[in-house]
């Protein structure tokens, strides 16, 4: 069995179990880097709605607020233990306080935006509360964005668990894809942000 295969095994047991203050602490925990895919989650909690094992619209906004909990767990942890780690080791991985303060500026101008896409993009989903506590972007800036790019990712898998109904983990055959999304997507923020780092040093 594999890791994911267990963690949807115990999301299930979870949710069955302890309805909706389960399904916040999966969403919670999907945030925090578990190994728990957060579209089978919705999409098991839409398949439980069907069965009226609770409501669909409760679900949905359950799980998203489990998201915007995580995400600023996650925003804390940037801003209190990631950032100050950064500065002090930042001469060994070519990062200075410059560099930091060229991502506060971005996220000053478009946090909102790339918290608010980074929610529709597996992977970075998952990571965005760290890069946005360790730019100091607006927390409450950041916990609309999180909130409003969630609810309608959420939405649409729990929308496809309860059409789907015991064939909810239909949706897992095509999670690799997006995971595949996903890693190219991280894969240009890198470059990207790369080559603005490049850009500023050499001007």
């Amino acid at each position: 069995m594999s890791v994911t295969e267990a963690a949807v095994e115990l999301a299930a047991y979870l949710l069955a179990r302890a309805g909706l203050p389960g399904l916040f602490l999966l969403a919670v925990a999907e945030l925090l880097v578990a190994p728990i895919p957060g579209e089978a989650v919705f999409a098991l909690a839409g398949f439980l709605s069907s069965r009226g094992a609770m409501g669909l619209a409760e679900a949905v906004l359950v799980g998203t607020l489990g998201n915007l909990a995580g995400a600023l767990i996650e925003y804390w942890l940037g801003l209190r233990v990631a950032r100050p780690a950064l500065l002090k080791l930042g001469k060994y991985l070519m990062i200075g306080e410059r560099d930091l303060e060229a991502a506060e500026e971005f996220f000053r101008r478009r946090g909102a935006l790339a918290a608010f896409l980074g929610r529709f993009v597996p992977g970075v989903r998952s990571l965005m509360g760290f890069p946005a506590g360790m730019a100091r972007m607006n927390p409450a800036v950041f916990a609309a964005a999180t909130f409003s790019g969630s609810l309608p990712w959420n939405a649409a898998f729990a929308l496809a668990g309860y059409a789907l109904g015991e064939k909810w983990s239909e949706v897992l055959r095509y999670s690799s894809y997006l995971d595949l999304a996903g890693a190219a997507a991280l894969a240009l923020a890198a470059i990207y942000l790369a080559a603005k780092l490049i850009k500023r040093r050499r001007s």
